[in-house]
């Protein structure tokens, strides 16, 4: 038997965890938003610094040489994006920190289950992993692809995550009654989580765009930026009706065959909302002038939507095993 206090341990850290890569993917958004990519142009260090200059007269005279050298040409020295980056960099530590916790929270089901504990390992491996890839983005000079598998990444660690704690609680979750959720929803959640992550690298491209565009335009002018939208960003914003569309069918299924105060209920509502806000921030920067705070909540709301949609799949797989 686990001791319920160590498994409330372990699902509490575990929830940390899910919550902190979702705040560094954030994080992350408003330092490409604010053109902060490369304010640190070296990794792990800043500049050659573990903690970065305030002020240019802390740098070499010829770290505009330097740095062109290791291919890294018209690198101006910005306390503000250089210390944008450094607080990214610093949650990602953060988020690193916790995960190993939860790792080691995650032994007690060595014996009980250790799926749930290599599962919580594999998280942890590949979290060290994201960040060498993280070093690699910064490497490439922000290169696209770099860019999109940094992000696909992050969406598979948090989808293993959800899958451990949902692990952890299939007692509970094969208590549900999901018996009247017609058993075609299952299928139609592994199409929509295919059709979120098609989204999720529109929109990737579509931002890299963007930053071609920002960068034409010395992040000013917001306004313009849109006459020069690639034909990508027209099939992304076309694809968010499709996204709305079919969830909304799904969320109605679930809501009309589930009981009052029941856990895929309440899953659904907040999908809906969460679909709702990321397509209110398209539209604000399709129509208001790419506002630079729109961009960061957009991504996160897709990200959000693909986790919800995970745990409502291997919610209704466990809902329908028989478990003691």
């Amino acid at each position: 038997m686990i001791e319920t206090n160590a498994a409330l341990r372990f699902r509490r850290l575990g929830i940390l965890a899910i919550f902190s890569i979702y705040l560094v993917i954030l994080v992350g958004g408003l330092v490409r938003a604010s053109g902060a990519g490369m304010g640190c142009p070296d990794w792990p260090t800043c500049f050659g610094q573990w903690v970065p200059p305030t002020h240019e007269s802390q740098l070499p005279p010829n770290y505009h040489e330097i740095y062109a050298e290791r291919g890294y040409k018209n690198t101006d020295f910005n306390p503000i994006k250089t210390w944008t980056e450094y607080a990214n960099r610093l949650v990602g530590v953060s988020i690193g920190l916790v995960i190993i916790f939860t790792t080691w929270a995650s032994r007690i089901y060595l014996k009980a289950d250790k799926d749930v504990f290599y599962l919580t390992l594999s998280v942890l491996l590949l979290t060290c992993f994201q960040g060498w890839l993280g070093s690699a983005v910064v490497a490439s000079n922000l290169k696209p692809f770099m860019i999109t598998l940094h992000m696909l990444l992050a969406l598979f660690i948090v989808a293993l995550l959800i899958y451990a704690i949902a692990r952890s609680q299939k007692t509970y979750l094969s208590q549900l009654n999901t018996q009247n959720i017609p058993a075609s929803i299952q299928p139609l959640l592994i199409i929509l989580m295919i059709i979120t992550l098609l989204q999720v690298v529109m929109g990737t491209q579509v931002r890299e765009a963007v930053d071609f565009i920002a960068n034409k335009h010395g992040y000013i002018d917001r306004v313009y930026w849109r006459d020069s939208f690639p034909m990508i960003f027209y099939v992304h914003r076309s694809f968010s009706a499709l996204v709305l569309f079919s969830n909304s069918w799904l969320s109605w299924k679930i809501i009309q065959n589930t009981p009052q105060k029941h856990l895929l209920k309440t899953a659904v509502i907040n999908l809906m909302c969460l679909i709702v806000i990321a397509i209110l921030a398209g539209m604000s920067l399709d129509r208001l002038g790419m506002p630079p705070i729109a961009q960061p909540i957009h991504l996160l709301m897709a990200n959000l939507i693909f986790g919800v949609q995970f745990f409502i799949f291997i919610s209704l797989i466990y809902s329908r095993k028989k478990i003691p």
